[in-house]
């Protein structure tokens, strides 16, 4: 698994064990190199893989590279967050957002 600025990413081969099977909460960005918004939303995701490490698993999907995982939860735009607890997709929020934001989204599925 390779990091990408903090947050572990992992791709079409992993995904099942890395995500489905976590023992925690995971919380995928879907993303890609040429979108800004992502960027925007990488030190956001960092803070947060650091403060949850506890109670959230925090992880990148590059669309670009694993279009298996992304056509499979139809995700069209990016970044896409998604919340997987359990092997099930439980939350799905659409674009770049603050932190404090980003949390209040989460409390209710962490």
């Amino acid at each position: 698994m390779i990091a990408i600025d903090g947050v572990d990413a992992v791709t079409d081969t992993d995904f099942d064990n890395e995500v489905l099977k976590a023992g925690v909460p995971v919380l995928v960005e879907f993303t890609a190199d040429w979108c800004g918004p992502c960027r925007q939303l990488a030190p956001v995701l960092s803070a947060v893989a650091g403060e949850q490490a506890d109670r959230l698993k925090v992880v990148q999907l590059d669309v670009d590279t694993n279009p298996e995982v992304t056509a499979r939860y139809g995700v069209l735009a990016m970044p896409t967050l998604m919340v997987f607890r359990a092997g099930e997709p439980v939350k799905s929020m659409v674009g770049a957002r603050p932190k404090r934001k980003l949390l209040q989204e989460l409390e209710e599925v962490v």
